[in-house]
Order: C-alpha cells, then sequence, then structure tokens
C-alpha cells in the first residue's frame, strides 16, 4: 500500500510544503541567476524515468550552456571551468537540484528513488540493472545519491578518464545500492534517506548511511 499510494500521497504533501518553506532560498537564487553568468535560470534535460521513459528534469542552471559539448562531457568535476559564477556553490549544497520538486507534483519524480540518468550514463548500467532500476519513480535524493555524494571528487581524483571511471567503478556499486533499495522500499527507509540527505548536508563526511543501513551491499575499495 505505501509503494502505490501512500508515496504518491506524501510526495505531494511534502513537495508543496518544500516549495513553500524553501521559497525564501529559491527566490534569490533565481536573481542571482539572472544577474549572473549566462543569465538563465532552469536548466531542462531529458532524463530516463519510471519504466524507462524520458521525461524533462528542472535544474537550476549551473554550466555553460555549451558544456555537453565541452571538454568533460556530461561528466562534471571538482572545480569544473565550465561552471557559471554561483555553480559551484548550487552543485555542492545541491541547492540546483530543488527545482526537481515540480517535477514531483507533477508525477515524474518521487522524493526519494534512483536518480534520473541520461542515455549516455544509462547504457553503461549491467542489463539486469537497466531493466528493473526505474521500476519505481527516480527520486530527488536515494541511497546512491547519498552514498555517492562526493562523486565529483571521485572522479577529479582518479587516474582515470571521468568517463571511464564512473561506468566501471561508480555505476556497478549504485546500481546495486538502488535494487538494494527497491527490496527495501519503506517508509522508514525513505524518511531514513530524507533524513541522511538533510545531515549529509550538515556533515559532508558522515558514515551514517552505512551505520543506519548495515545490510548495504559491501563498499568497493575507493569507498573505504
Amino acid at each position: 500500500m505505501y509503494k502505490h499510494f501512500l508515496k504518491r500521497l506524501s510526495d505531494i504533501i511534502l513537495a508543496f510544503i518544500a516549495l513553500v518553506i524553501l521559497s525564501p532560498v529559491l527566490i534569490p537564487v533565481i536573481i542571482g541567476l539572472l544577474l549572473t553568468g549566462e543569465h538563465y535560470v532552469f536548466y531542462f534535460q531529458k532524463r530516463i524515468g519510471y519504466k524507462n521513459k524520458p521525461f524533462d528534469i528542472w535544474k537550476f542552471a549551473t554550466m555553460l550552456k555549451a558544456s555537453p559539448n565541452l571538454v568533460g562531457g556530461l561528466h562534471t568535476t571538482k572545480n569544473d571551468p565550465r561552471l557559471m559564477p554561483m555553480g559551484g556553490f548550487l552543485r555542492k549544497t545541491k541547492i540546483n537540484e530543488l527545482p526537481q520538486v515540480i517535477n514531483i507534483l507533477i508525477g515524474d519524480m518521487s522524493i526519494v528513488g534512483p536518480r534520473p540518468l541520461v542515455d549516455k550514463t544509462f547504457d553503461p548500467y549491467p542489463d539486469h540493472v537497466k531493466k528493473s532500476i526505474y521500476n519505481v519513480k527516480p527520486g530527488l535524493t536515494g541511497i546512491g545519491s547519498i552514498v555517492f555524494r562526493d562523486e565529483e571528487r571521485l572522479l577529479s581524483e582518479t587516474s582515470l578518464p571521468p568517463r571511464e571511471f564512473y561506468a566501471k567503478h561508480i555505476l556497478p556499486y549504485k546500481g546495486e545500492l538502488e535494487l538494494w533499495y527497491q527490496n527495501h522500499l519503506s517508509f522508514y527507509t525513505d524518511f531514513m534517506l530524507i533524513f541522511l540527505t538533510a545531515w549529509g548536508i550538515v556533515v559532508p563526511n558522515s558514515e551514517s548511511v552505512h551505520k543506519v543501513f548495515k545490510d548495504l551491499p559491501e563498499r568497493p575499495d575507493y569507498l573505504k
């Protein structure tokens, strides 16, 4: 019952409350983006959604419009030169993701779920993950987002090309985490993931997620 009804109801209620509470943050960001960088506020991008169907995701603009065609492509590294003046701050604090409450109200997304990917970052998933990962709606936050909160640092520090490191090392484990989420989907799991997302903003290097969920798939060495 939670998965098919209460989860959607709680998404609508919490997304509406979030819009009201966050308006003092959202409005200054909108003004700041209009006055800096390339003077545009929202960035829309096709992402893979529920049952692998595409949808347009909402984000605050953080990168130059031509970023996908510049060096780095779809992967962003720490201190990426393509970031606009407010871009680094918005990405570090995850404020750039907040417009996705609109996607939640529309019904494209849930508050908790696997992050929606573009085709090129979705394709390297193993076949069994691609078939199942979006049997739930993609989320604003989720277990993969929390564990890989520092993903940009990992991509910056590897000696491999970022795209190769992402496909060979990050994506396989992230996929297993998202399948774990589906097998443990409950009100408690969602509540704790929302709490851990907020906690991660206050304590960025916290290991709390592994203490709360002790049966997560075993971490690869580079995350230990």
